[in-house]
């Protein structure tokens, strides 16, 4: 801020003290807005792995709107909120056919394993069907698959309204049990709501499927601000193993050949020690989200986390 200022201004700095003191003591509710007066909204990304910190940033925000104006990859721009006033959950996006040329490949029977799937272009998709973004743009890129899910929503005059769901490549399964990165969103937020305030709250979290235990199990690792007690633990993983719905991974957790859920908890910092991680390795900050199912190839990732254990506990729910 120093660069930006000619010269100190005490009285604006005493001001600036004076409202940070008073927030920390309402735990920084609505600071965005109480330093920054001037403020009409807030923009972010409010969808997918980002749909994590959708509390947090009401927290901070106070009344402010939050708007999520548009939805891109580095491959390329996507689709943008035609209305921007939607809640956060309810924000979908319409595919504008100047952005690029679209292909979507239904997420069926008829296209598992497919190494040419059919797709079908942006007026053949169906509402309320689930697709996989295929990519042709005008840097050079041809049929790309994005590897992003969506939901058709409907239609803004001719162009298809959608909803992004999960990275298809963030799949949790052991055997014939399918949960995909939104499930993984579910089974955390149903988890979070028994942790009691904000001075035990989630800080982040990420997934990873443990293959070499026998049976394999799922494993959901969470940074907390605060110290969580053994009996607290242990009903949040409870919750975590009994929000997957998938029928099968039900019926593998009740037979045994999928075991207990595990739930390790990581040192404060760990998540940001990814996060630098991978700006080393060479991501953008701004292209960074953090990862929400770590496979046991990103072995940088999956050491970081491991290392940083502190605690851990089994799910008993099945």
């Amino acid at each position: 801020m120093s660069k930006l200022l000619d010269k100190p201004d005490p009285e604006k700095a005493d001001l600036i003290y004076t409202k940070c003191l008073n927030l920390s003591e309402s735990n920084w509710i609505g600071a965005i807005p109480t330093l920054f007066p001037n403020a009409k909204y807030v923009h972010t990304i409010t969808t997918g792995a980002m749909t994590a910190y959708a509390n947090k940033v009401r927290h901070y925000s106070g009344d402010l709107p939050i708007v999520c104006a548009d939805y891109g990859a580095s491959e390329g721009a996507i689709g943008v909120n035609v209305n921007p006033r939607l809640t956060l959950e309810s924000t979908i996006y319409t595919s504008l056919p100047d952005l690029g040329y679209f292909e979507f490949i239904p997420l069926d029977d008829s296209n598992e394993g497919d190494e040419q799937p059919n797709t079908v272009g942006l007026t053949q998709v169906e509402v309320g069907k689930d697709y996989e973004i295929v990519l042709s743009n005008f840097i050079g890129l041809y049929r790309y698959k994005v590897g992003d899910v969506v939901r058709i929503t409907g239609f803004y005059n001719s162009c298809p309204q959608f909803k992004f769901l999960c990275r298809k490549t963030a799949l949790l399964s052991i055997n014939v049990d399918k949960n995909t990165e939104q499930d993984v969103l579910l089974s955390v937020a149903a988890a979070q709501q028994l942790l009691p305030n904000e001075n035990l709250g989630l800080v982040d979290f990420t997934s990873h499927v443990d293959k070499v235990s026998e049976p394999g199990r799922y494993v959901i690792f969470w940074e907390l601000s605060g110290e969580a007690s053994e009996e607290l633990l242990g009903k949040c993983c409870n919750i975590l193993d009994t929000s997957f719905l998938d029928p099968a991974y039900i019926h593998s957790r009740k037979s045994k050949t999928i075991g207990p859920l595990e739930l390790p908890i990581v040192k404060n910092g760990t998540f940001q020690k990814i996060l630098e991680y991978a700006l080393r390795k060479g991501t953008p900050v701004s292209q960074f989200k953090m990862p929400r199912y770590v496979p046991s190839a990103s072995n940088g990732v999956l050491e970081i986390l491991e290392a940083n254990v502190v605690k851990k506990c089994f799910s008993t729910a099945y």
